[in-house]
């Protein structure tokens, strides 16, 4: 799938070094996923493609179905224009020219999103999450155990689907800032 990639986290990155509200919550479960794809690419791109992205779109339709949770391609693009820090059920928790960290209302799991350039002119692609562990507990919830195959799995396909909108120019149809 274009290459993806499974690493350990930065040690710099958001997803290992925001504490936020409840910074006992996160020590527990952590992955990323890498792809280099060619060309320059913003993180203003890359969160643009990921959550307007084929798959995405229908894990924001279960969202409204289910939950009521709305969200719309406008909405992508006023988070990644910073006029916003929410996107469907999640919150900003932090950002930086390279990085963005999205926290669930309910301060259970997290998205990262980071890009970072290479030689050549290429560009360096990373998804990860990060499950809360519980307060007080370092385990990871079962619950989240018996679907980390599916978590891993569907985090790849994510990714792909981002990269694959990015390489069609399928992100640029909306104006970024």
């Amino acid at each position: 799938m274009f290459g993806i990639k499974r690493s350990a986290v930065p040690q710099h990155a958001l997803l290992r070094t925001h504490g936020g509200r409840h910074p006992e919550r996160w020590g527990g479960y952590q992955d990323c996923f890498r792809v280099r794809i060619s060309g320059s690419i913003s993180l203003a791109e890359f969160v643009f493609a990921f959550y307007t992205s084929r798959v995405f779109k229908l894990e924001r339709l279960l969202l409204r179905t289910f939950l009521g949770i709305r969200s719309s391609d406008e909405d992508a693009q006023t988070l990644i224009a910073g006029t916003t820090d929410t996107f469907a059920a999640w919150y900003q928790g932090a950002r930086t020219p390279s990085e963005l960290l999205m926290c669930d209302r309910f301060e259970s799991t997290r998205s990262w999103f980071m890009v970072e350039p290479v030689a050549g002119g290429a560009s360096e692609l990373c998804f990860g999450s990060a499950v809360a562990s519980g307060l007080g507990r370092s385990a990871m919830p079962s619950r989240f155990r018996l679907l980390l195959v599916f978590h891993v799995l569907y985090s790849q396909v994510l990714l792909h689907s981002a990269v694959r909108g990015l390489v069609r120019g399928e992100s640029l149809k909306a104006p970024l800032n």
